[in-house]
């Protein structure tokens, strides 16, 4: 008989050491799991991703554009683009791909084919066929349209949406 009352003391002790170890462990593996997920946020945050990575995407068939006219191509994110066929070689130097966002306020900025120029009706801003401002606001401040790069394979226009040059 008394040999029983030291096996449940020892059995208890274990028990609660056991216990103790496992919620010990418990701890530390939620610590360990809130610190790494918070590392990986702040890692995103401060090492964003590489704007080098390409996204290309297709516009149109070259041919379906003469020398001279305008496509304003509706991008995924919502923006739109003024491509305009500028040449008649046969390659993506032939187009130009510039957005319709005019950088004085933000007012839409269409082709006009004849004097070969992109227009903005808000304070009749003027920018040549490269996207320089000549006249107006913008020409005034020295601003340009935005580039977006083009490629042409076997025909197909592509445009790269992974981002934005001031060019």
């Amino acid at each position: 008989m008394g040999q029983a009352p030291v096996t449940q003391t020892i059995t208890r002790t274990a028990r609660r050491r056991f216990l103790s170890a496992l919620s010990s462990l418990a701890m530390l593996a939620g610590l360990v799991g809130s610190y790494g997920a918070f590392a990986a946020l702040a890692g995103r945050f401060l090492y964003p991703a590489r704007s080098g990575s390409e996204n290309w995407l297709f516009v149109a068939r070259a041919n379906r554009l003469k020398q001279g006219d305008n496509l304003r191509y509706h991008a995924p994110s919502g923006a739109i683009i003024n491509i305009t066929r500028q040449g008649a070689a046969g390659s993506a130097g032939d187009f130009i791909a510039l957005s319709t966002t005019c950088p004085h306020l933000g007012c839409q900025v269409y082709w006009q084919a004849q004097p070969q120029r992109y227009f903005c009706p808000c304070h009749n801003g003027v920018f040549d066929a490269s996207g320089r401002g000549t006249s107006g606001p913008p020409g005034e401040a020295g601003q340009t349209l935005s580039h977006y790069r083009l490629k042409l394979e076997r025909g197909l226009l592509f445009i790269d949406m992974s981002g934005v040059s001031a060019a």
